[in-house]
């Protein structure tokens, strides 16, 4: 069975390596993290990482909140 998570992620520039780094937490307990020489290999990086630690930790629950902009 396929399902589709969203997971906020941060991105950021390792300015000593010249590499990217992304990191997210799947639960408030569960953290994964991806590296690459660009941001968006960074990114797959932490998808791939995502996945596994999902195997581990499970999918977890999620609620979804509808805001209003002004």
């Amino acid at each position: 069975m396929q399902r589709d998570i969203t997971v906020s992620f941060v991105v950021t520039e390792d300015t000593e390596d010249g590499g990217w780094t992304a990191s997210a937490a799947l639960t408030p307990d569960a953290f994964a993290n991806g590296e690459g020489e660009t941001r968006e290999a960074a990114i797959e990086d932490l998808k791939a990482a995502l996945v596994a630690l999902a195997d581990v930790v499970g999918i977890p629950e999620q609620l979804v909140v509808t805001l209003e902009e002004d």
